[in-house]
Protein backbone atom coordinates (compact mmCIF):
# COMPACT_ATOMS: atom_id res chain seq x y z
CA UNK A 1 0.00 0.00 0.00
CA UNK A 2 1.39 3.37 -0.93
CA UNK A 3 2.22 5.99 1.39
CA UNK A 4 0.34 8.76 1.04
CA UNK A 5 -1.20 10.10 4.17
CA UNK A 6 -0.51 13.23 6.16
CA UNK A 7 -0.17 10.93 9.12
CA UNK A 8 2.33 8.60 7.74
CA UNK A 9 3.99 11.45 6.88
CA UNK A 10 4.43 12.84 10.08
CA UNK A 11 6.10 9.48 11.38
CA UNK A 12 8.01 9.38 8.49
CA UNK A 13 9.52 13.25 9.46
CA UNK A 14 9.78 11.86 13.00
CA UNK A 15 11.52 8.71 12.51
CA UNK A 16 14.16 10.78 9.60
CA UNK A 17 14.47 12.63 12.91
CA UNK A 18 15.53 9.42 14.96
CA UNK A 19 17.82 8.21 11.96
CA UNK A 20 19.79 10.92 11.60
CA UNK A 21 20.05 11.07 15.31
CA UNK A 22 21.70 7.30 15.06
CA UNK A 23 24.06 8.25 12.17
CA UNK A 24 22.15 6.87 9.46
CA UNK A 25 21.77 9.63 7.59
CA UNK A 26 20.82 7.90 4.06
CA UNK A 27 17.69 6.07 5.49
CA UNK A 28 16.74 9.36 7.04
CA UNK A 29 17.12 10.72 3.12
CA UNK A 30 14.98 8.45 1.81
CA UNK A 31 12.35 8.63 4.23
CA UNK A 32 12.19 12.46 3.34
CA UNK A 33 12.16 11.98 -0.25
CA UNK A 34 8.53 10.74 0.16
CA UNK A 35 7.59 13.43 2.72
CA UNK A 36 9.14 16.44 0.34
CA UNK A 37 7.68 14.97 -2.59
CA UNK A 38 3.90 14.74 -1.00
CA UNK A 39 4.88 18.24 1.28
CA UNK A 40 7.38 20.25 -1.43
CA UNK A 41 6.62 23.62 0.70
CA UNK A 42 7.83 22.10 3.96
CA UNK A 43 10.76 23.75 4.63
CA UNK A 44 11.28 21.94 7.99
CA UNK A 45 11.45 18.98 6.12
CA UNK A 46 14.12 20.23 3.52
CA UNK A 47 16.33 20.95 6.34
CA UNK A 48 16.34 18.13 8.33
CA UNK A 49 17.24 16.28 4.53
CA UNK A 50 20.21 19.06 3.67
CA UNK A 51 21.63 17.74 7.56
CA UNK A 52 20.87 14.13 6.43
CA UNK A 53 22.69 15.07 3.28
CA UNK A 54 25.63 17.27 5.01
CA UNK A 55 25.92 14.08 7.70
CA UNK A 56 26.17 11.86 4.25
CA UNK A 57 28.73 13.69 2.92
CA UNK A 58 26.19 14.54 -0.16
CA UNK A 59 28.03 18.02 -0.32
CA UNK A 60 26.21 18.98 -3.46
CA UNK A 61 22.57 18.21 -2.58
CA UNK A 62 23.13 19.62 0.51
CA UNK A 63 23.90 22.73 -0.46
CA UNK A 64 21.16 22.86 -2.76
CA UNK A 65 18.79 21.69 0.16
CA UNK A 66 20.00 24.56 2.41
CA UNK A 67 20.22 27.15 -0.30
CA UNK A 68 16.03 26.54 -1.19
CA UNK A 69 15.03 26.78 2.91
CA UNK A 70 17.24 30.13 2.59
CA UNK A 71 15.19 31.20 -0.29
CA UNK A 72 12.04 31.00 1.38
CA UNK A 73 13.38 31.87 5.53
CA UNK A 74 16.72 34.41 4.90
CA UNK A 75 16.55 35.37 8.16
CA UNK A 76 17.47 31.46 9.58
CA UNK A 77 20.14 31.20 11.27
CA UNK A 78 20.85 27.31 11.15
CA UNK A 79 20.63 27.59 7.55
CA UNK A 80 23.20 30.20 7.36
CA UNK A 81 25.36 28.06 9.22
CA UNK A 82 24.82 24.78 7.74
CA UNK A 83 25.72 25.93 4.65
CA UNK A 84 28.43 27.98 5.11
CA UNK A 85 29.86 24.45 6.86
CA UNK A 86 28.88 22.56 3.43
CA UNK A 87 31.07 25.25 1.56
CA UNK A 88 33.49 25.46 4.23
CA UNK A 89 33.80 20.91 3.44
CA UNK A 90 33.99 21.66 -0.18
CA UNK A 91 36.88 24.04 0.14
CA UNK A 92 35.15 26.86 -0.48
CA UNK A 93 35.91 29.13 2.12
CA UNK A 94 35.12 32.67 0.82
CA UNK A 95 31.61 31.80 0.48
CA UNK A 96 31.70 29.80 3.73
CA UNK A 97 32.79 33.00 5.62
CA UNK A 98 29.73 35.03 4.18
CA UNK A 99 26.98 32.47 5.36
CA UNK A 100 29.14 32.30 8.65
CA UNK A 101 28.60 36.16 9.56
CA UNK A 102 25.09 35.98 8.42
CA UNK A 103 24.57 33.39 10.80
CA UNK A 104 25.77 35.13 13.55
CA UNK A 105 24.42 38.76 12.79
CA UNK A 106 20.70 36.57 12.86
CA UNK A 107 21.52 35.01 16.36
CA UNK A 108 25.22 35.64 18.25
CA UNK A 109 25.28 32.54 19.24
CA UNK A 110 28.99 31.58 20.54
CA UNK A 111 29.52 28.89 18.24
CA UNK A 112 28.01 31.05 15.32
CA UNK A 113 30.31 34.08 15.95
CA UNK A 114 33.40 31.98 16.65
CA UNK A 115 32.59 30.31 13.37
CA UNK A 116 32.16 34.04 11.87
CA UNK A 117 35.49 35.03 12.82
CA UNK A 118 35.05 38.33 12.98
CA UNK A 119 38.10 39.42 14.59
CA UNK A 120 40.50 37.54 12.28
CA UNK A 121 39.98 40.59 9.54
CA UNK A 122 40.70 44.56 9.63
Amino acid sequence: MPKSNPETHVIDYRAAEHLLAARDPRGAVKLLDSVIAAHPENTAARLLRARAFFAAAQLRPAELEFELVLEREPDNAFAHFALARTFERSGRPEQAKRHFRLAAALDPKPEYMRAARFDAEA
